[in-house]
């Protein structure tokens, strides 16, 4: 049940960041207004707090952990919201760094520690 719960952490916390930068991006560069960017600031204020509900305890962990889902949920945002087509590289890329998040995060450890 911990593991499922972390991923659907870690796909909350990818929406919370990747849309709120996505907001962030709409308001100022497709010059949308002060309000876009301000519901970004606020998604991205909670995307803050998502990681601090991960199962384990170690926050680097977490965030490098994050990072790989960060670079397939942004490909998959781009996709979805924006229409891009991702080549063979950028998928293969982002299988790469999701294979090293079920590493990081789920791999058996040997102690509580992660040693």
């Amino acid at each position: 049940m911990d593991i499922v719960r972390s991923i659907l952490l870690f796909l909350l916390a990818a929406l919370a960041e990747i849309g709120g930068a996505w907001l962030v991006w709409q308001g100022w560069r497709e010059e949308r207004g002060i309000l876009w960017i301000a519901f970004g600031v606020l998604a991205l204020g909670a995307y803050g707090f998502v990681a601090t509900f991960q199962p384990d305890p170690h926050f680097g962990r977490i965030l490098a952990a994050y990072g790989g889902v960060f670079v397939a949920g942004s490909l998959a945002w781009g996709m979805i919201v924006d229409g891009f087509r991702p080549d063979r590289w950028d998928v293969i890329g982002a299988g790469i760094c999701l294979v090293g998040v079920a590493i990081i995060m789920y791999a058996p450890r040997a102690d509580s520690m992660g040693a």
